[in-house]
């Protein structure tokens, strides 16, 4: 339970307060509208259940990628046959099938990407609440931006990274510092992705002979590949944020006067 009165920390004495709230006099009501949240009102809740599903969807993510890169590998083969000058039915019954896997990979792909981001973007715009709890003068960029940051054109190389960074910082525990390199190297797999992905489907559409299949084949193998490498690094940051999330409201504010850790001096 959420302490009653900070709502930022768990509630550990009698009446619903943390320990600090609970040893300090209540302060008189600020006036309403002296200091309005910049970015309305936020509360905390648990996003620990999203995060797992998310990780779980994102493990999905990974398996429908190593079936795509089955099915590119036969693809591959196939068109290689085809480009050296292989012919007879077996080479067309190899081709249709290999056909046949690379568009039910396709298929599989979009369903599982769609279901990851749908549930993603309600687990990101949970932490972002919680985030704006801890600290609601910590963020750049208004909530509206959790969701349509990956969709509009430009900005999306950059406005999900810096939201993301806004809400580790405001998560992480009071005079720590926490580093970037997780979120960084997530985000930087996350653009190679991307460019990889539309280099492949650029290189597909346009592909009208066999040498010109294969080549496009091996560039959605590639794509596929880093695909894996992002799906993994987003699952550990949803999970370690998740985690640094929960230890901040089950760690409580720091007593006034009460002493810091060395671990936390040597990280100012």
């Amino acid at each position: 339970m959420i302490c009653q009165r900070c709502q930022q920390f768990a509630a550990s004495m009698a009446g619903g307060l943390c320990s600090v709230c609970a040893e300090t006099p209540a302060l008189a009501p600020v006036p309403v509208g002296t200091v309005p949240p910049p970015h309305g009102n936020a509360w905390l809740a648990s996003p620990v259940g999203l995060g797992r599903a998310v990780a779980v969807l994102l493990g999905v993510v990974v398996a429908v990628d190593l079936f795509a890169i089955w099915a590119g590998v036969k693809m591959y083969d196939v068109t290689g046959t085809l480009a050296d000058g292989g012919i007879g039915d077996t080479v067309r019954r190899d081709a249709d099938h290999a056909d046949s896997l690379f568009a039910a990979a396709g298929v599989a792909q979009l369903v599982a990407l769609v279901a990851t981001m749908a549930v993603y973007l309600v687990w990101f715009h949970r932490v972002r609440i919680n985030a704006e709890v801890f600290d609601p003068f910590g963020h750049e960029m208004g909530r509206a931006w959790v969701g349509w940051g990956w969709f509009v054109p430009v900005v999306n190389f950059w406005f999900p990274r810096r939201i993301m960074l806004n809400t580790w910082d405001a998560s992480r525990p009071a005079g720590t510092r926490t580093s970037h390199g997780l979120v960084n190297a997530w985000w930087a797999m996350w653009i190679i992705t991307s460019a990889a992905d539309q280099t492949a489907s650029a290189a597909h559409r346009a592909a009208h002979t066999a040498l010109e299949l294969q080549h496009a084949a091996g560039q959605r193998i590639f794509s596929d590949v880093t695909d894996i490498v992002a799906a993994v690094l987003a699952a550990l940051v949803v999970l370690r944020l998740n985690r640094i999330q929960n230890e901040k409201v089950l760690r409580g504010p720091v007593p006034p006067g009460a002493p810091v850790p060395a671990a936390v001096r040597d990280h100012r």
